[in-house]
């Protein structure tokens, strides 16, 4: 229950929340716990792929990750209500200590019913798991990526021909060991070089423009790149693969 001073009528004068906002500093540091549970099975799910495990083994990851992004959706909407009754609580400043349970039950209830599939997609780690599922299925030439993309048919070895293309980094013209995506733009490049190209232009007072040729996003931002797992794993694989038939 939070502190407060009273007076013999029972108005309040003061409020003091500094217990329910350390139980919010936990709560945030639960969601840490979700992220490294979300990136437990992004990696399991996309070594899953590697092997060509079944089908099944790689359903029950995604089932995983939805339920994780569900956890994550509702811990985000309990901190919502909770910092938002504290600030109604701050500025309307009642006479009575109202039932703050009950104000954020409201609030979180009223969060809870605006749910939909769509807030999955605004969900970073679940859109990326998605993205990169669908992108290393593809670069394996799994038959129903395939047939999604519409490139049933479509010669062997052209495929092979354009993912090598996407294994260059546009920096430096070499094949890349760390590729990193631009979340903005969707090209990749070698993670060294992209972050040594925005620090040198940062230092200069500059933006940095995206690399790649063709691009029109002008201001890369640290922020703004992710590990992209699974053209890493295809570039591996690749080179796995041309290894074997070299010998």
């Amino acid at each position: 229950m939070p502190g407060r001073s009273t007076s013999s009528s029972g108005s309040t004068g003061f409020i003091s929340f500094s217990g329910v906002e350390s139980a919010l500093s936990s709560l945030k540091n639960f969601q840490s716990c979700i992220s490294s549970g979300m990136d437990t099975a992004s990696t399991v799910a996309l070594n899953l792929v590697e092997t060509q495990t079944e089908v099944s083994s790689e359903y029950s990851m995604d089932k995983a990750m939805v339920e994780f992004a569900m956890m994550d959706r509702e811990l985000n909407h309990y901190l919502k209500a909770v910092q938002s009754t504290i600030k109604h609580v701050r500025e309307e400043r009642p006479e009575k200590i109202p039932d703050l349970k009950l104000l954020v039950e409201k609030k979180f209830l009223a969060l809870q019913n605006k749910n939909s599939d769509a807030d999955f997609q605004n969900n970073e780690k679940f859109a990326q798991f998605k993205q990169q599922l669908k992108e290393l299925k593809k670069q394996y030439g799994l038959q129903a990526d395939r047939e999604a993309d519409g490139t049933e048919g479509v010669d062997e070895d052209m495929i092979v021909t354009q993912s090598q293309t996407n294994f260059i980094c546009p920096i430096t013209q070499l094949e890349m060991k760390k590729p990193v995506k631009n979340k903005v733009c969707g090209h990749t490049y070698e993670e060294e070089a992209i972050v040594r190209m925005i620090e040198s232009k940062h230092k200069r007072k500059k933006k940095a423009c995206c690399p790649k040729i063709g691009c029109s996003h002008t201001d890369v931002r640290m922020s703004d790149l992710i590990q992209d797992e699974a053209l890493r794993r295809a570039i591996e694989s690749h080179n796995k693969k041309k290894h074997r038939q070299s010998n």
